[in-house]
């Protein structure tokens, strides 16, 4: 199979588990159908599927990801020791593990194609992050607190595992709780991490998307907390600090020297 065919049939395969999309046509362009893919893959629940599927996608997605391009830790400068920062899509990134800003309930963006990092990390990974996510979360029992962290492999993601963690939601003014909260979840990525053999993460901005914490204060604890945990516990953990907007990238660089 090439891409084309793989693609029309996990869309195929995707319509007809779900009777409510019955009447849906595939779309003639490649980018239409590949926005519809990802949009079913969105909104598919945890649950299981075929071996062919599986095989099918995963060849599907490892294709996509190589066409994007894989960035290496090595292809990276660092800014301090051991401190890189990288503009682009995190999706993309080969290291250890990539930090994951999820919600409470740990298994995904569901709004079709939205813009968030949740969503393209489970739409690369492919649908077995969300079943893992989901096992993971039935077991718990309860939504997952703020400031912790849990650990997933990547599937089709070039780096190992995904580190998920869920930031503050600032509704309103910034509070010192909100403050306490981010780097929280900083300590706890970085300590999983590191309790995973993992040698290399790569840290979103957590919260400051769809969870509204001010950009440049986010960084700032950012910063401050992956510097005080190297230093603090001797560490040689590499840390890429990844950042989608350019304004972003202006602050990392600025903190960063």
């Amino acid at each position: 199979m090439n891409q084309s065919q793989r693609r029309i049939y996990l869309i195929n395969e995707l319509l007809k588990e779900n009777h409510e999309l019955e009447g849906i046509k595939t779309p003639s362009s490649v980018e239409e159908q590949k926005r519809l893919l990802r949009g079913l893959m969105n909104i598919r629940m945890p649950k299981a599927v075929s071996e062919d599927f599986l095989k099918i996608q995963d060849e599907y997605l490892q294709e996509e990801s190589a066409e994007k391009g894989i960035i290496r830790l090595s292809d990276l400068k660092p800014l301090k020791e051991g401190i890189y920062l990288w503009q682009g899509d995190i999706t993309t990134l080969r290291c250890g593990a990539i930090v994951n800003a999820a919600n409470s309930g740990m298994t995904g963006c569901y709004v079709p194609c939205h813009g968030c990092i949740d969503n393209a990390i489970h739409t690369y990974a492919g649908i077995q992050l969300r079943l893992k996510c989901s096992e993971i979360m039935n077991e718990q029992g309860y939504p997952e607190p703020a400031g912790k962290a849990k650990i997933t492999p990547a599937y089709n993601l070039p780096c190992d595992y995904v580190i998920h963690t869920v930031g503050p939601v600032v509704d309103g003014k910034l509070t010192k709780a909100h403050e306490e909260i981010l780097a929280s979840c900083y300590d706890s990525c970085l300590e999983l991490a590191e309790k995973s053999g993992i040698k290399s993460i790569a840290f979103c901005c957590i919260s400051t998307g769809e969870f509204h914490f001010p950009n440049e204060r986010a960084a700032e604890i950012a910063v401050d907390r992956v510097c005080k945990y190297k230093e603090k516990n001797h560490s040689e953990i590499e840390v890429i600090f990844n950042v989608w907007k350019d304004k972003d990238g202006e602050i990392y660089r600025k903190l960063l020297g």
